[in-house]
């Protein structure tokens, strides 16, 4: 399996790091791995994004900074 490099913000290391004392994922290779596919999943089914509104673009999903809706 490909091995990859990623920065992410520390509030969403904080989560997964949640996620993996609660029990819900074995470790954080685990996590990542899963939350990643399932984001992926998700994108599939709703396609990207239509340009209705441009500006949510620039300040992410939801109209803020690195909010990601799974």
């Amino acid at each position: 399996m490909p091995k990859v490099q990623l920065t992410i913000p520390e509030h969403l290391e904080m989560q997964i790091a949640q996620l993996v004392e609660e029990g819900e994922f074995v470790n954080r290779e685990e996590a990542i791995e899963e939350l990643l596919s399932t984001g992926l999943r998700a994108y599939k089914t709703s396609g990207p994004m239509d340009d209705e509104d441009p500006g949510l673009e620039e300040d992410g999903m939801m109209g803020h900074d690195d909010e990601y809706v799974f």
